[in-house]
């Protein structure tokens, strides 16, 4: 009887100390989660992030979000008794496993390092890489995520993106718009370019203070039925998207008062 009496006396003991440490473990957990969410606003509230450029600012924030995760974990396992020598013996002795299973996210953080030190892009400009393409919204450790013009959120491993070629429409100051259009094979040439040549010209957005930027017509080939004819005009990136539809617009309006033919359309007997 006294024997289980004892017994019993243990259980209760071992319960009572293992609910406690568990218990002291959910409250670090609770209180370390506001705690890192109050640091965090406090981190991007610093002066130093705030100047600083958005790429790496979006990066270093990831970073501390991430230390400050570990922290944490590392308290909590320290609470519920776990030996920290039993525990790096045990990430030591699976560290080649754990390497070997994570390499595609150590090549994410090699590759997210990489883009922040070489930066062939900042947060905010306009790229394509890996097959898609939109504004860049942020760049952590492990993705960059873009946003589509029909906004839609892609998330693209930063491994990826250091392996593969990246166009960055957003880095240089101008751009230059090139446009083609088809007419029928009995058009006056010259007649044609004057059209192109006007309608660059009239834009207000149009480049014509540099001879780089000075706009170009052409007859640039064409077929039995037509003749294609290709026009370059040079502005100021913002403005690109702006200008291409303009020039879409008004040139197509200009060949139609002009009575510009389009190309024939040839009929094949069957």
């Amino acid at each position: 009887m006294l024997n289980i009496e004892k017994m019993m006396d243990e259980i209760v003991s071992l319960c009572t100390q293992a609910g406690g440490k568990l218990l002291l473990a959910l409250l670090i957990f609770i209180i370390g989660r506001f705690a890192i969410r109050y640091i965090m606003q406090m981190v991007r509230k610093l002066h130093a992030i705030s100047i600083a450029d958005k790429t790496v600012a979006t990066f270093v924030i990831s970073g501390v979000n991430i230390l400050l995760d570990i922290v944490m974990i590392l308290s909590i396992i320290n609470v519920l008794g776990v030996p920290m020598a039993s525990v790096i013996t045990v990430l030591a002795s699976a560290g080649m496993a754990i390497g070997l299973s994570l390499q595609g996210a150590l090549s994410n953080i090699a590759g997210g390092i990489m883009l922040l030190i070489f930066r062939p892009f900042n947060v905010g400009e306009y790229i394509l890489a890996n097959g898609v393409e939109g504004n860049v919204k942020a760049i952590s450790i492990m993705y960059t995520t873009l946003l589509t013009n029909d906004n839609k959120k892609i998330m693209i491993p930063n491994g990826e993106l250091m392996n593969k070629s990246i166009t960055n429409f957003s880095c240089e100051e101008f751009r230059r718009v090139d446009l083609q259009f088809s007419t029928g094979k009995g058009e006056d040439i010259d007649r044609v370019r004057s059209i192109l040549l006007d309608a660059m010209e009239a834009n207000a957005k149009v480049l014509k203070d540099a001879p780089v930027h000075k706009a170009f017509a052409s007859i640039d080939g064409g077929t039995n039925e037509s003749m294609i004819f290709t026009a370059r005009a040079w502005v100021k990136t913002v403005d690109y998207w702006d200008v291409y539809y303009e020039l879409m617009q008004e040139i197509t309006r200009k060949f139609k008062e002009a009575g510009i033919s389009a190309p024939a359309v040839r009929m094949i007997q069957q």
